[in-house]
């Protein structure tokens, strides 16, 4: 078998390499061992116990790392950096007890083989992502824009934070909440009574607010979106969509900051599909890789496919497709 005839190879250059004579048994086999008293281990042996142990796993990785090559010549060098990067940060980490780490927290027995492993998953998140990607439809995009893709809206906000100290009791937290909370109910009814709510608003958070940042600019946030602000302000965005120009919220809003009332001022046409076609596209196909387990097993079994690998030897090729179908089970089972 062509399979087995690399593996051949391979066990038959190690032992020509020590420039001795290679033995043989009665029925031709070379020996990889051999004993005083006259027994042999063959390489046949070698190889079928490698088969039934481990040979799936060192295929696999071969047949990776060699499409993996072919598909992202482009990326070898940033994959590379990566690898060492990674390794070096590992090294400055655990210095003298790393390889004793590796050895006892993953298949790896030395420093080079994990290496290796760092350098083809680099490649490989490259292969989940686009496969990630091809899975998004035409469909799917145009109707998250509908539903959540907004102009920029240029939104204000006052910030009340809770007055508690680190040794608080978690009574004396929930009433700084509540006392908070009722400031910012307080704020929203003096708007409700306002004439003139930009000037009021403004008025209330140079009074107020404790963002020390957008107090002075009556709490303005300038131009706002999905995206702009880090996560913390995920909420305050959320709210303001659901507003029109020229409102402001009447209800609390809570975020991992403290509460809010926030006033829209004003907001923009929102971008043509075709400018954030892209953008849309990777934020469903990140949705995609969180939500699906199964997605890196997928990705890869359809790039090895697409590259007809065949595994000659019939019974690797019957442990690939066991490993497969486990795989996309525990998938089902995680998820």
């Amino acid at each position: 078998m062509k399979k087995k005839l690399v593996i051949l190879g391979v066990c038959t250059l190690m032992v020509c390499g020590c420039g001795k004579t290679i033995p043989t048994l009665e029925n031709g086999e070379q020996a990889v061992v051999s004993f005083e008293n006259g027994s042999m281990i063959s390489i046949n042996e070698l190889y079928n116990d490698l088969k039934e142990n481990y040979a799936l796993d060192s295929l696999i990785n071969l047949v990776d790392k060699k499409i993996l090559e072919d598909k992202y010549k482009d990326s070898l060098d940033s994959a590379n950096e990566y690898a060492d990067a990674t390794m070096k940060s590992l090294e400055e980490n655990y210095k003298d007890q790393l390889l004793s780490l590796i050895q006892s927290q993953t298949p790896y027995q030395t420093k080079e083989a994990y290496r290796n492993f760092v350098y083809i998953n680099y490649l490989q998140s490259q292969v989940v992502e686009e496969y990630a990607k091809e899975q998004v439809s035409e469909k799917e995009m145009k109707n998250y824009y509908d539903k959540n893709i907004y102009g920029d809206m240029l939104v204000n906000h006052i910030l009340i934070t809770p007055n508690v100290s680190d040794d608080a009791t978690d009574d004396e937290k929930t009433k700084a909440q509540d006392e908070a909370k009722e400031k910012v109910n307080t704020l929203i009814a003096k708007l409700k009574e306002s004439n003139n709510v930009k000037e009021t608003f403004t008025e209330l958070a140079k009074e107020n607010s404790e963002d020390a940042s957008t107090k002075e600019d009556g709490g303005s946030l300038g131009y706002i979106n999905n995206g702009t602000l880090s996560s913390s302000y995920d909420e305050i965005v959320k709210k303001a969509f659901e507003l029109k120009d020229g409102e402001f919220s009447t209800e609390v809003i809570t975020t991992e900051l403290g509460y809010h009332v926030i006033f829209k001022e004003a907001s923009k046409e929102k971008a043509n599909f075709d400018e954030v076609k892209d953008s849309i596209r990777e934020t469903l196909a990140n949705n995609i890789m969180s939500e699906d387990a199964a997605i890196y097993t997928k990705a890869l079994q359809a790039l090895r496919k697409s590259y007809g690998m065949d595994i000659v030897d019939s019974e690797i090729q019957s442990q690939y497709a066991t490993s497969i179908q486990n795989a996309l089970a525990q998938s089902q089972t995680t998820k």
